[in-house]
């Protein structure tokens, strides 16, 4: 039985090691794309799921795959185009609430587990020199939303409710009770 981490990220990698098992990493080759005619709950759930589901495994190996989002006024934000578009999306996000929401996706055998997490967050009022400054460090450039939590955008959030984890792309706690129903040997 082999831990199969279906992602890149290296946020992924450091919140997986927290579990203190042994995984390797095997990165999903799909479309992320995602239905905007459909609830963005759902999409990133179905995501998640596909990436699990692409990744090449062992009859008994376990695969945990995750996509997250960012939601504000209805808009689903992912990952900038470039710096103008990161600037655009944290110019949203500015002074107002949005949604962070994992789609994650547990895989063994012919069984899948899946889960959407979200947490509530409100940004306070941002500059566009502030805006400009972030955005030139190069950190919003690989993340939903384009921001990271655990950088330079912590002195943007006024107010969370929900899994911190989740904002950094794996809600370790969801994660770890599914892991516990669907591979309980190993927890």
């Amino acid at each position: 039985m082999e831990l199969i981490l279906a992602s890149q990220s290296p946020r992924r990698k450091e919140l997986l090691g927290l579990f203190g098992l042994p995984f390797t990493v095997r990165v999903a080759d799909i479309d992320e794309a995602m239905d905007l005619n459909k609830q963005p709950f759902d999409e990133v759930a179905r995501v998640s799921r596909c990436k699990a589901e692409a990744v090449e495994r062992g009859a008994d190996d376990i695969v945990i795959a995750a996509d997250t989002i960012v939601v504000c006024e209805g808009r689903v934000l992912g990952k900038p185009h470039d710096t103008e578009d990161a600037k655009r999306m944290l110019s949203l996000l500015s002074g107002r609430d949005h949604q962070v929401m994992t789609g994650l996706c547990v895989l063994r055998d012919e069984k899948a587990v899946t889960a959407t997490e979200v947490t509530d967050i409100h940004f306070r009022e941002l500059s566009t020199a502030e805006i400009d400054a972030y955005v030139a460090t190069g950190e919003p450039m690989d993340k939903a939303g384009s921001y990271g939590i655990q950088g330079g955008a912590a002195l943007f959030a006024e107010k969370m409710v929900g899994d911190y984890y989740n904002v950094m792309g794996l809600p370790v706690c969801r994660l770890w009770k599914i892991l516990h129903e669907i591979a309980p040997e190993l927890i």
